[in-house]
């Protein structure tokens, strides 16, 4: 199963912000540039507007004075010269009539109109659009309508050339999309510095967090700013609870385990003084009464222990320790015991629990081993940041093995599939309750060797 990501703080923030720097950026740069779309031709329409009015001048003025030249004051060159993308018209509608007056730039060329739309009323009966030139050059266009009375009715128009709207246009648009650029990558770097400053408590916090679980200190220290120092005093305040939990659990515990131990004492005694099968059959039962609390009262002190595992034990001192005890104990049959363990490895709990799991499996391993027993020490990849570590504890020995079934069965506490073995059956049992105890799990399989392989799972830092 492929490990899922943890969702990151930092990232989720960073992303927000990003987006909301994109969107507000995309959108304010579409407003600006229609913006200024506008405005260009807003004042290229007042320079065609005044053009017009010039115009409107001489047709009113000829009507009177026939000596009047229309388009004679207008001052622009390039109304003179042909094709030149500046152009005016005048004509005349009324009474059935198309007489038409153009600028020389137009040669035999005529403008078309704005299109059927309707014209504005008002006074100045104006309107503006594009048109195409006579070689096909885009035009922008300001069209007037105006009546003389008795000297006629004239549609006036102005075209330049659009394509100095669409340079502006670019020049401005490429203007903005440098300085968006430049700003949105100014707010990316804002943003990272945001979320790296913002998040720096949160970081402190997790440090203590890590202290606090290798044995490095006992309390998170240092001020935290106000949105997380109730966070900061309640993780005290839960690790000082556990703490005294702790301790009164250890306190029934030991008054328990006085409590229960002199009265078993006392009846082993009275029955080891007759030889009558009834003191027999009572200091048999009575051995496994002790077993059995001696069992519950050391699952109790380890449960309590558990609650607050600040303590780390290194994996390899004593796996190593194990196998060379188990060795020499072994000796007389020429048993070889192997352990590999990379170094630097932890067990985050107590000492004694991990002796305890590890020792009954190899013992196990060994009683049933021919000539091999190894012991591999592993190290699992978390699937995140936030999840456990953990590391895995593989004993193969080289002996008969188990069927499936009797590696079902030889897990339940005090079950023993060969009475010929020395043991009480519990350290299985034992090795499996400490192990769930401290979030981990004991598996019972096929060992490449032949004999039986455990492989032991616990949390390190």
């Amino acid at each position: 199963m492929p490990a899922v990501r943890a969702p990151s703080l930092a990232r989720r923030l960073f992303v927000l912000a990003l987006t909301f720097a994109v969107v507000l950026l995309t959108i304010t740069g579409l407003v600006l540039a229609q913006v200024n779309r506008d405005a260009v031709e807003r004042g290229f329409d007042r320079r065609l507007g005044v053009y017009v009015k010039l115009l409107i001048a001489d047709v009113a003025g000829a009507a009177d004075d026939p000596q009047i030249q229309i388009g004679a004051n207008l001052g622009e060159p390039l109304f003179e010269l042909p094709q030149s993308g500046w152009y005016w018209q005048v004509t005349r509608v009324d009474g059935g009539r198309s007489d038409v007056r153009a600028s020389r730039s137009l040669f035999e060329g005529r403008l078309p109109s704005l299109g059927p739309g309707p014209i504005p009323e008002g006074p100045t009966r104006s309107r503006e659009g594009y048109v195409a030139g006579p070689t096909g050059q885009r035009l922008r266009a300001v069209e007037r309508t105006i009546e003389l009375g008795e000297d006629g009715e004239f549609v006036v128009m102005v075209a330049g050339d659009a394509d100095e709207i669409t340079g502006a246009v670019s020049q401005f648009n490429l203007t903005l999309v440098v300085t968006l650029v430049l700003l949105g990558i100014g707010m990316v770097v804002a943003a990272l510095l945001q979320v790296r400053v913002g998040l720096t408590p949160l970081k402190r916090l997790v440090g203590g967090l890590s202290a606090i679980r290798t044995g490095e200190r006992e309390h998170l220290e240092g001020t935290f700013p106000a949105e997380i120092a109730p966070l900061a005093r309640e993780v005290n305040a839960l690790i000082d609870t556990n703490k005294e939990i702790v301790e009164r659990a250890r306190t029934h515990v030991g008054n328990l385990a006085h409590a229960l131990k002199t009265p078993i004492s006392v009846i082993q005694n009275e029955a080891a003084g007759r030889a009558d099968p009834l003191a027999l059959k009572v200091g048999e039962q009575v051995g496994i009464m002790r077993d059995q609390v001696n069992h519950h009262l050391e699952r109790a002190r380890v449960a309590a222990r558990v609650q607050v595992a600040t303590t780390t034990v290194p994996v390899a001192e004593v796996v190593g320790g194990l196998a060379r005890t188990m060795e020499k104990i072994h000796r007389d049959r020429e048993l070889k015991v192997t352990a590999d363990v990379p170094a630097g490895l932890t067990f985050r709990g107590e000492r004694h629990d991990l002796e305890e799991m590890v020792g009954n499996l190899v013992d196990n391993a060994c009683k049933w081993a021919d000539r091999r027993v190894l012991v591999t020490v592993r190290p699992e990849a978390a699937m995140s940041a936030a999840d456990r570590a953990f590391f895995t504890v593989t004993i193969d020995d080289d002996g008969p093995g188990l069927s499936a079934a009797d590696r079902e069965a030889v897990g339940r506490r005090g079950k023993r599939l060969d009475e010929t073995k020395p043991g009480t059956g519990l350290g299985l049992s034992i090795a499996s309750e400490l192990a769930a105890l401290y979030g981990g799990r004991l598996v019972l399989d096929a060992a490449p060797l032949g004999g039986l392989r455990a492989i032991l799972r616990l949390p390190t830092v």
